[in-house]
């Protein structure tokens, strides 16, 4: 269980990633404290791929609770370009950004 905190780089009060810039080959920290977290949720899961236009190489993690309303999930960055994602919980209820989901660089 990761045990950081990474208070100060919660981008939009909801999601953090460190470290920021993403590098490939290596292993990131995706922290989530958004809608599905307040909102009570008992499970939530990180889905994400890589790419631009479309999403390669997908996969939905499961996060682990770090506190009330904060869930954490350490992945590796397997991609070159892009690295997108968004949370969903146990119900199947989706936290996508509005549609815009989320996405940091690979350098």
């Amino acid at each position: 269980m990761v045990k950081r905190v990474i208070g100060d780089l919660f981008i939009d009060g909801r999601v953090a990633v460190d470290p920021f810039p993403l590098s490939s080959g290596k292993k990131a920290t995706i922290m989530y404290k958004g809608l599905l977290a307040k909102s009570g949720a008992d499970a939530v899961y990180l889905h994400s791929g890589y790419g631009y236009d479309t999403w390669s190489n997908v996969k939905t993690i499961p996060m682990t609770r770090q506190d009330q309303d904060t869930w954490v999930a350490e992945v590796p960055i397997e991609g070159e370009t892009k690295f997108n994602f968004c949370f969903k919980d146990g119900a199947d209820h989706w936290d996508n950004n509005n549609g815009l989901n989320w996405g940091c660089a690979i350098v």
